[in-house]
């Protein structure tokens, strides 16, 4: 079982940024891929980024390329989306996901995700 708590959501102006952090309790965290996903009101959860257990393998979706950064601290068990550049489209509540054994070719899907955090509100202003 893991626990996930997601933090650093908040109001913020478009081009403003925001660190978004997701501590992490229970079984070991660096066993598992990491993820975060966004769900705007009336919209489907989507994949925003992820990053494998050890080495350099992270992963963003073309929509946030270059604004964000997905990084995790194996020693304290948490993980880190950094947001710069901020657009309204970015508003949506984020959450962080951990996922057991997921491939590269499936970090995107939610479905391969085991546990969730309770998601935390970012709301960029135009």
């Amino acid at each position: 079982q893991v626990q996930l708590g997601e933090s650093g959501g908040g109001l913020v102006q478009a081009g403003g940024s925001l660190r978004l952090s997701c501590a992490a309790s229970g079984r070991t965290f660096s066993s598992y891929t990491m993820g975060w996903f966004r769900q705007a009101p009336g919209k489907e959860r989507e994949f925003v980024a992820a990053i494998k257990m050890i080495g350099p393998g992270t992963y963003l979706a073309d929509s946030v390329k270059g604004r964000f950064t997905i990084s995790r601290d194996n020693a304290k068990n948490i993980l880190y989306l950094q947001m710069d550049s901020l657009k309204p489209e970015d508003t949506a509540v984020y959450y962080c996901a951990a996922g057991y054994g997921v491939g590269d070719s499936a970090v995107a899907r939610a479905r391969n995700y085991d546990y969730w955090g309770q998601g935390t509100q970012v709301t960029v202003s135009s």
